[in-house]
């Protein structure tokens, strides 16, 4: 059995920029689990942990932060759907890694019932949770580093529930 070639829905046949016409997909309950990682050095996540970095709660700014940037994936995002969201959640898990540093993860869910996907509103969410975090304590660690933002699931659509491969929670 030969597989067609998969296509970009973004681009039209003349290789324009196109949204997608969502306009005949069933509304149904979609769900997307998405993560950001910050890597930083113990002393910075100290502060961050205990509310004493000089800007403040960090890990409060940075939930709001996610949970205010994915309600405004459409305004980012050129052809994005803007979706009427139920939830956003955004939480933190530290881990210890080499050398004295403290990688952050970031996890960002985003629900709605829709016609389309929410994996980039969960993108959206930890990406600028990462950046928020960042801001917050660059002051006192410019080498902080930003990574692997990535979808880790999602559920609902046509497509069902797909899961990243050996996806770590």
């Amino acid at each position: 059995m030969t597989r067609s070639p998969r296509k970009l829905s973004h681009v039209d046949e003349t290789g324009s920029a196109k949204m997608v016409d969502i306009s005949g997909k069933a509304e149904t309950s979609r769900e997307a689990v998405a993560e950001a990682t910050v890597v930083m050095d113990a002393a910075t996540w100290a502060l961050a942990a205990t509310g004493k970095a000089a800007k403040g709660d960090v890990l409060g700014a940075a939930r709001l932060a996610g949970i205010m940037a994915a309600k405004r994936t459409p305004d980012l995002i050129p052809l994005c759907h803007p979706l009427l969201l139920s939830q956003v959640d955004v939480t933190f898990a530290a881990r210890p890694e080499v050398r004295g540093k403290v990688s952050l993860c970031i996890l960002a869910v985003a629900r709605c019932s829709g016609q389309t996907g929410v994996e980039m509103e969960a993108m959206t969410a930890a990406s600028v949770a990462a950046l928020t975090v960042y801001d917050m304590c660059k002051a006192v660690d410019r080498w902080m580093t930003i990574r692997e933002v990535r979808l880790l699931e999602k559920r609902g659509g046509k497509s069902g529930t797909l899961s990243r491969p050996g996806r770590r929670l």
